[in-house]
């Protein structure tokens, strides 16, 4: 069953976090321009049983509940801090446990957060390539944010700002493009 809804998933294991923060701004900003409604999570509300699962069917019902959100939804914005020049392990794991053909077609918009700003490539190096394995339809623009495009824990810089819209437009017109595609389905999965 496909969710009207646009989720986020921050892979920081703090809270309060700039990636979750960053994530949920570009969820917000994306689900209003589609007419959406939008939710965040991060490696907080998986827990700590995400380390030990070598399966989804390994987790506890809440952890899985909020994968399978993150599998069904309309689509995805994905964000990660950097941790030595990469996404962190756990991050990886979560994704691991999805089936390789569960997000195909999936919209998704990529962020990223790291100390400054020569770690802006995580989004075309490493986060890229992994939603590519996916057959994700990630969106043109990713959003990268050093700690100083952030004022008191809230992204503020007009740059950031700006590519933060265009890429939240950019998810937006990716999720309207595939409504005809999902009223079709939701008609034959009544009928």
């Amino acid at each position: 069953m496909t969710m009207t809804e646009i989720i986020g998933f921050a892979g920081s294991a703090s809270t309060p976090s700039r990636t979750r923060t960053l994530v949920d701004m570009a969820v917000q900003m994306s689900a209003e321009k589609a007419g959406l409604t939008g939710t965040t999570f991060d490696l907080s509300d998986i827990g700590a049983s995400l380390g030990t699962a070598t399966r989804l069917v390994d987790l506890p019902t809440g952890p899985r509940d909020i994968i399978d959100r993150l599998v069904s939804a309309e689509a995805l914005v994905v964000g990660s801090p950097v941790y030595k020049g990469s996404y962190s392990g756990l991050f990886k794991h979560l994704f691991d446990l999805i089936e390789p053909d569960a997000l195909k077609g999936k919209p998704v918009l990529l962020t990223a957060t790291g100390g400054g700003h020569r770690h802006a490539l995580i989004i075309e190096h490493q986060l890229r390539p992994l939603f590519g394995f996916f057959e994700a339809a990630v969106v043109a623009t990713g959003v990268y944010a050093a700690s100083e495009d952030f004022a008191d824990g809230v992204p503020t810089t007009p740059a950031l700002m700006t590519r933060l819209d265009e890429a939240a437009a950019q998810l937006a017109s990716a999720v309207n493009a595939t409504a005809p595609a999902r009223a079709h389905d939701l008609a034959h999965a009544a009928a």
